[in-house]
């Protein structure tokens, strides 16, 4: 439960905020910032909680635990108010907005607590209240850097509720049983220590509970998405399961082309698998022949077609099955910190996410491949990416990707390999449509920048021969792996 307008007020008196000094800042996670803060020879950890159900400001004696990564609105908030002192800190009215003013190296600034569960936020403002930066960015409520923050109007009403300032004492028998009892007794304990224990045994309660919300809102919208994937990819492999009809009809055009006259859009014969009459459509302006050949190469393709549909049916259940897996985990996992982590990861958009290198990679059984599919990876992975013992794949005389597989000491890169690397190189050259190619391999440290040439062009030498015919199935593999590697 959050904090109400007199609890809030209590807190305040208790903390005694004005005339101390910021020390510093530390913002734990997305929703919770502490500040270290320094008066009279005392020192004093203030926490201030913006989190669904658990909206708080108390001093707390409990360490503050660092992210592993700086987070963006500490950063900020330390460039600006460390070392500030406080000039004074109340609620405005009983609206449960904090507003506190702020004094450093002659300039003033106005940060702004809001504990309002569903609207909750800390928002640091100039003297003419300009925003300068937010905890929670809500463009909406135009909480934006440079937009302009309006106090909250305070009401002449009174309250329809008396909101009472809560005493916790179902906190009492369990903490006598603590350590902690033999230097304090309960009914000493400051309204901030009573606060300080209820949410250090309460908050990991409340947290997962806002946290499960978030992650099964964002687990409904994608297994959704996934799930109307997989029905549309359902009803193209049925579409590309009637290849064999195009193949049928090439031949009967084959079979009765006797039977064509010059103008005819359409060869109407008797179909000897049926014993019925039927009619297939055929382009005047092409013969007997060519008719046909159209037939089989639309069976070709939408063969081609259904071997890929089957794949990519395979790889989107894994998907749903791997995302079912994760909620479950999520479900299960007690502790609330683990659970933001987790949906950290889970929800963060793939185009946010820092690539290490440019083009491809796979990781098979132990050996890494890396792939450049054009020119600028090509040539941003030979200068930054691999080194002279790292093994070099080609397709010869034939625009193409570079393919690259990274050495491993005492190790000689088995066939298996070789032939995956190979697939790659083929599948992302100009030699994919013929299905085959000859290529080229060697150690990087055997390649020469030509002079003058296009960019990434090299002039291999000790190279050797491979002839790789493409395997669909192979590749199918290798895309499968790094689908799954990269959590798509």
């Amino acid at each position: 439960m959050s904090l109400n307008c007199n609890e809030i007020n209590t807190a305040l008196d208790e903390l005694d905020l004005e005339g101390a000094f910021i020390q510093d800042i530390i913002q734990p996670g997305y929703d919770t910032l502490a500040l270290y803060t320094y008066k009279n020879s005392t020192a004093k950890t203030v926490i201030i909680c913006i989190a669904q159900n658990s909206c708080r400001i108390n001093e707390t004696k409990k360490k503050i635990t660092k992210n592993e990564k700086p987070l963006r609105f500490m950063e900020f908030l330390k460039s600006r108010i460390k070392g500030a002192r406080i000039n004074f800190c109340r609620q405005i009215g009983l609206e449960r907005v904090i507003k506190m003013e702020l004094s450093h190296e002659n300039k003033t600034f106005f940060m702004y607590i809001r504990l309002w569960s569903n609207a909750s936020n800390v928002i640091l403002c100039d003297e003419n209240k300009k925003i300068l930066d937010t905890m929670l960015r809500r463009p909406g409520k135009d909480e934006i850097t440079g937009g302009i923050y309006s106090e909250p109007e305070v009401s002449d009403k009174k309250p329809k509720k008396n909101f009472e300032v809560r005493t916790f004492e179902e906190l009492k028998e369990e903490y006598e049983n603590t350590k902690a009892s033999q230097y304090k007794s309960f009914d000493d304990l400051s309204f901030n220590e009573r606060l300080d224990l209820f949410y250090s045994e309460h908050s990991e309660t409340l947290g997962r509970e806002a946290l499960l919300e978030k992650y099964e809102k964002w687990f409904t919208e994608h297994h959704t998405k996934l799930t109307a994937a997989l029905s549309k990819l359902e009803e193209k492999k049925y579409a590309f399961s009637l290849a064999e009809q195009k193949k049928h009809q090439g031949d009967l055009i084959m079979t009765f082309a006797s039977q064509i006259k010059p103008g005819d859009t359409y060869l109407e014969c008797s179909d000897y698998e049926t014993n019925s009459t039927i009619r297939i459509k055929i382009d005047p302006k092409k013969s007997a022949h060519a008719n046909a050949q159209n037939y089989y190469e639309a069976y070709k393709k939408e063969q081609s077609g259904f071997e890929q549909i089957e794949q990519d049916i395979k790889l989107t259940k894994e998907k749903i099955e791997r995302l079912e897996q994760d909620y479950e985990s999520i479900k299960n996992e007690p502790n609330p910190v683990r659970i933001e982590q987790m949906l950290r990861r889970d929800t963060k958009p793939k185009q946010q996410e820092k690539k290490t290198h440019p083009g491809l990679s796979y990781t098979v059984d132990g050996w890494y491949i890396l792939v450049g599919r054009d020119a600028n990876e090509n040539d941003e992975l030979l200068r930054r990416h691999v080194r002279g013992s790292d093994m070099w794949f080609h397709t010869r005389d034939c625009p193409g990707g570079y393919v690259f597989v990274k050495y491993r000491a005492g190790k000689t890169i088995p066939l298996e390999i070789m032939l995956d690397a190979g697939n790659l190189a083929v599948y992302y050259s100009k030699a994919r449509k013929n299905g085959r190619a000859d290529l080229y391999y060697t150690q990087v440290k055997h390649l020469r920048r030509a002079k003058n040439g296009p960019k990434g062009l090299v002039l291999p030498t000790q190279e050797k021969n491979l002839n790789i015919i493409l395997d669909q199935k192979r590749l199918n593999r290798l895309d499968a792996i790094r689908q799954q590697q990269e959590g798509i």
